[in-house]
């Protein structure tokens, strides 16, 4: 399982009233996904603008698609600008998959449009990697405010590796933080819109 997998289960598993934005959710996916490519060597920072490295190839679909996707984009993206792109409708695309693999359903009575997750030997493998502190993915879930940061490591210079990855981590908590300054204002406008109405 890869960690948008993972991520993607854990957050469709949520009770309905902690339910996640999806437009929030979408971001988080398409930064695991950078987390993982970076992890394998297949893509590599510089400064940060992604760009294609040893090109190992994963074994998941949906990794595949976002690893294709990167080699196809001129010039070179930013972190952030990979985010927005990539994560266009990206968690409705992580339902479709995981559905398809049989580990959601779709609930019955009024919220049977909604998916649910399989109490599945995946969806407990998922849960147990946030509880032993996986620091990407409880990264993730923090921003997603669906679980604590993890503790600081405190073991000194992080690898370029980790710290490419850290510069993902930290572009998904700015951009989910955009994301919901941008619903806030829309909000704000609409009851004002409203108000005058009322007048």
């Amino acid at each position: 399982m890869t960690t948008a997998r993972d991520l993607a289960l854990i957050a469709l598993g949520l009770p309905a009233d902690r339910a996640v934005e999806r437009g929030d959710l979408s971001l988080a996916l398409a930064g695991a996904e950078a987390a993982d490519l970076l992890a394998a060597g297949a893509l590599t920072l510089d400064g940060d603008v992604l760009v294609p490295g040893r090109r190992t190839a994963p074994d998941d679909r949906l990794l595949d698609q976002a690893l294709a996707s990167t080699t196809l984009g001129e010039p070179s993206e930013s972190v952030q600008e990979w985010l927005w792109r990539r994560g266009e409708e990206l968690a409705a695309a992580y339902v479709r998959e995981l559905e398809r693999a049989g580990l959601t359903a779709h609930g019955h009575g009024p919220r049977r449009a909604r998916a649910v997750v399989t109490h599945s030997p995946e969806y407990l493998r998922a849960q147990e990697r946030l509880a032993s502190g996986d620091p990407v993915l409880t990264t993730l879930a923090a921003v997603l405010a669906i679980g604590d940061l993890p503790p600081d490591s405190g073991e000194g210079d992080a690898s370029d590796g980790e710290a490419a990855v850290a510069t993902v981590l930290a572009a998904v908590g700015e951009a989910v933080t955009e994301l919901e300054a941008v619903r806030l204002r829309r909000t704000i406008e609409t009851d004002a819109f409203d108000n005058i109405w009322r007048g």
